[in-house]
């Protein structure tokens, strides 16, 4: 199919051009001369490199009553998302060549944005037996997201994967340390339910440990929802020493902060949970100096039934691929944070070139590409989503920044009603 996107702002390295832009077989063309077969009057709208998320949990296979391939991707090009990165909690788990081909299978078959899967680190991410990694060469990188790896283990994976020419992404948290199992310690509802809380200690005291073994091994290295000061800090100090270290962290760890949950409800519960104001403050700081080089989601739905149970009985995760862009955007750029460049990058080329997914952008480049209208204002609406995770902690805001059209590979993958 032949597009043409006409008087968009299209995105630059410095800055946003009015001008069309033509799509055939699958790449950005010049207009010049070229009869397309659909046209889009954008009328000023604009045009972003396609979103990358790299942290994704699609559940298929073995929990498809959770999300599937084809509802998760299709909430990513809602989302405004080319290319998400698909970590391996799975049945069975990508741990090596028949689990990662069982994976790649469901991927063919119902994936309608670009889907790089994770292989795990260890067997069954279950820290004891390394993976196969050798086996595993469709694998963007390797993690146990869900679960910390001991550090006898991970130093051992890191100097494999680091031959392989990839990366290790490490969800970074020591479950001696964690003290609770809901919310962060010190939280206002914590200490209304008696309940002890999870510590920042859990998170960054593993991260100071893995650092330590990432410039021992010359391993590349990304950490996984960053979401305390002391993280931040770390992160920042070991590149200053020059360390192959990248970070992510979410939205809803630089909007919310643990003084929002004042009701008993599933939809505030994730891990790493929402920690104090003074941490968000410094996440977003970490955003504004590029300590942190990513926003992802991890976009992680859960049943209706399983996020039903409150604080203490719900299970950890929420979606976020439908409200990410928007909640970033509201909350950073239109606030004068950050430029809507600083945010691009973040979003887009970041992650795209860290864990290497070929994106490009310009004439010639794969037609991976998001349109936005970042006028239109609405009320985040979890019955609307597409994603079949409906437990949100956005649900109710008011958000500037509407997806309005994504194509991918050249392929219209989502198309607003009336555009």
């Amino acid at each position: 199919m032949k597009i043409l996107l006409k008087n968009a702002r299209v995105f630059d390295r410095t800055d946003f051009h009015l001008e069309d832009v033509f799509v055939s077989e699958g790449i950005i063309s010049s207009p010049a001369g070229r009869r397309p077969d659909v046209v889009f009057a954008l009328d000023g709208l604009y045009v972003f490199p396609g979103l990358t998320d790299v942290h994704v949990h699609l559940r298929e296979p073995g929990f498809s009553y959770k999300e599937t391939i084809k509802s998760g991707t299709a909430a990513a090009a809602r989302g405004g998302f080319t290319t998400v990165l698909a970590m391996p909690n799975l049945s069975p788990p990508p741990d090596g060549k028949a689990g990662l081909d069982a994976e790649l299978s469901e991927i063919a078959r119902g994936a309608l944005v670009r889907v790089l899967p994770y292989g795990t680190i260890t067997k069954g991410s279950r820290g004891e037996e390394l993976a196969d990694f050798g086996d595993m060469p469709e694998a963007v990188a390797f993690s146990d997201d869900g679960h910390g790896t001991p550090p006898a283990i991970l130093e051992t994976a890191m100097k494999r994967v680091r031959k392989l020419g990839k990366i290790i992404c490490s969800h970074c948290e020591d479950v001696t340390l964690r003290g609770g199992d809901h919310i962060a310690a010190g939280s206002p509802y914590a200490i209304k339910l008696m309940i002890p809380g999870i510590s920042n200690e859990s998170e960054y005291l593993q991260l100071e440990r893995e650092l330590a073994l990432a410039e021992k091994t010359g391993c590349p290295y990304h950490v996984c929802h960053v979401s305390c000061r002391e993280s931040v800090e770390l992160i920042r100090h070991a590149k200053s020493r020059g360390l192959d270290v990248t970070c992510e962290t979410a939205p809803h760890y630089f909007t919310l902060d643990y003084t929002d949950i004042t009701t008993d409800d599933g939809r505030f519960k994730m891990n790493p949970p929402l920690r104090s104001p003074r941490d968000r403050e410094a996440i977003i700081e970490g955003i504004c100096d590029g300590t942190i080089d990513m926003i992802a989601t991890d976009h992680a739905p859960h049943s209706a039934e399983e996020k039903s149970r409150g604080l203490l009985g719900s299970a950890m995760g929420v979606a976020g691929l439908e409200t990410a862009f928007a909640v970033s955007y509201t909350a950073l750029v239109r606030t004068g944070l950050i430029s809507l460049h600083r945010l691009v990058e973040l979003m887009s080329l970041s992650p795209a070139q860290r864990f290497k997914t070929g994106a490009r952008w310009g004439e010639g480049a794969p037609a991976d590409l998001a349109v936005f209208d970042l006028d239109s204002c609405y009320t985040v609406n979890p019955d609307d989503f597409l994603s079949m995770g409906k437990s949100t902690p956005f649900a109710g805001r008011r958000v500037f920044g509407e997806c309005v059209l994504t194509i991918c590979g050249g392929k219209i993958v989502y198309r607003k009603d009336g555009l």
